[in-house]
């Protein structure tokens, strides 16, 4: 079954051939009761409408459908390059290694970023028409033939805490007397999880103080150092005092870095566990 932007079973012209109106939203359940009266009351005018022009369009639209087959796998080959895990060049240097235990944490933040600020971007100007005026992207990075990927953290973000306040009320068919009326959608709770995260990539990551530098020892060295330069003679210099001193200092960088070792991997999990949500 191919997949097309317009069904020829849901035209006008269909609806016609057909001999009854096909219904733009119905549930499940109704789905089937329009389709079994339907087909009973016109078997071959239904045949025709809903197999019979699906086949006819597959048919006729299938060089299309190769070309955009073509256009498909070179935007997600070389353009949004849908089959890997990236880093920004500012988190991985290009031409230096980097082992994998050091790459896995600013890829998956990396692919965070890029889910806010490119795919739900996207999903935000698709389905808002004043979104779609505001964040209007240039004509390079939009249609059938893009040259780059279009990026913009405001318009994700925007939708992101749209998503964040769906509460569940009437249009979720909920009433005022049920208990979770006026609660947070689930949708919600994980848009706030994933505004969180992006968050903490984006503004405290990237902000937390060197241990060096937090711990003192930066400052320390810069001390002990002034006016000396052998190193080595310098800290066989050191008395009893300075070498208590400098080890405190020691253990409270490496209590730093423990601690942001500590946070880099609830940061993962968290995110893992809400992998499923990051799809538009």
């Amino acid at each position: 079954m191919a997949y097309h932007s317009n069904y020829w079973s849901c035209s006008k012209f269909a609806n016609w051939l057909r001999g009854s109106t096909k219904p733009e939203a119905l549930s499940s359940a109704e789905w089937k009761e329009w389709r079994k009266e339907s087909f009973n009351k016109h078997p071959i005018r239904y045949w025709l409408a809903e197999d019979g022009l699906d086949h006819l369009q597959n048919f006729l639209t299938w060089p299309l459908k190769k070309l955009n087959d073509i256009r498909y796998y070179i935007n997600n080959r070389f353009i949004i390059r849908s089959h890997a895990l990236t880093s920004h060049p500012k988190d991985c240097k290009r031409g230096e290694y980097n082992g994998l235990s050091y790459r896995i944490l600013p890829c998956l933040f990396n692919e965070l970023v890029n889910f806010v600020e490119v795919e739900n971007a996207w999903y935000h100007i698709a389905w808002d028409t004043e979104a779609s005026k505001k964040y209007m992207p240039p004509f390079w990075a939009r249609g059938r033939f893009k040259l780059s990927v279009w990026r913009c953290p405001d318009a994700g973000i925007e939708n992101l805490n749209w998503q964040a306040n769906l509460v569940y009320n009437e249009d979720w068919g909920f009433s005022p007397n049920d208990p979770a009326y006026g609660k947070p959608t689930e949708q919600a709770i994980q848009a706030r999880e994933v505004l969180a995260l992006y968050h903490w990539w984006k503004e405290i990551y990237p902000n937390r103080p060197d241990p060096h530098d937090a711990s003192g020892w930066s400052n320390y060295c810069s001390v002990i150092s002034a006016g000396s330069t052998d190193y080595l003679s310098m800290i066989e210099d050191r008395n009893d005092e300075d070498r208590v001193a400098s080890r405190a200092i020691l253990d409270r960088s490496n209590e730093i870095e423990l601690a942001y070792e500590k946070e880099d991997e609830e940061m993962m999990i968290r995110l893992i566990k809400i992998r499923h949500a990051l799809t538009t």
